[in-house]
């Protein structure tokens, strides 16, 4: 079993959308980024990839590159979920929370599941997403920004062949071999 955690913050502009979990919410302000900045998806891939040993989304998707300038958050975790695949990890459970003072997120939670689901061809129940606000205080009570943390556990077929099989069954079936 492999444990991963991530975090990310972008702050509230005028003139974007505001994108959430791979959600377009309807809002006056969107998150600033280089990408479409999806806190919650930023999240999620940090997490997937601290869990799994390959370093961060900084490190695969850049914001110094042009080709991630304005990047759909859900593509690049497509190719995150891709990378876990490539070296065998199986996404146990990713669970989430979403800070924001303002607007209400409970509207779009489930659609947020499906969306991060289907793009990591997991089951639904495998995700949780939770959202609060933080009573008016921080950049984020003031409506300044939204953060985002998650957490995943990932396992994978390979820790099974560290175990010695022949311990578990007590030289039964092993003799003389």
């Amino acid at each position: 079993m492999r444990i991963g955690m991530g975090y990310d913050v972008h702050r509230l502009t005028e003139d974007r959308k505001l994108i959430i979990g791979g959600v377009e919410i309807p809002y006056e302000k969107g998150l600033l980024g280089h990408s479409d900045a999806d806190v919650l998806t930023h999240a999620i891939m940090d997490a997937l990839l601290g869990a799994a040993g390959m370093g961060d989304i900084g490190l695969h998707f850049p914001d110094t590159a042009a080709e991630y300038k304005d990047a759909s958050s859900i593509e690049l975790l497509k190719r995150v979920g891709r990378m876990l695949e490539e070296n065998t990890y199986l996404i146990e459970n990713i669970d989430a929370t979403i800070i924001a003072q303002a607007p209400k997120m409970r509207p779009y939670i489930d659609t947020m599941r499906e969306t991060i689901a289907k793009a990591l061809a997991i089951d639904i129940s495998q995700i949780n997403i939770k959202a609060t606000t933080e009573e008016g205080l921080g950049f984020t009570g003031l409506g300044e920004g939204i953060s985002s943390q998650a957490i995943c556990l990932l396992t994978s077929p390979r820790e099974l062949y560290s175990q010695d099989v022949t311990e578990e069954c007590n030289g039964c079936c092993c003799k003389g071999q």
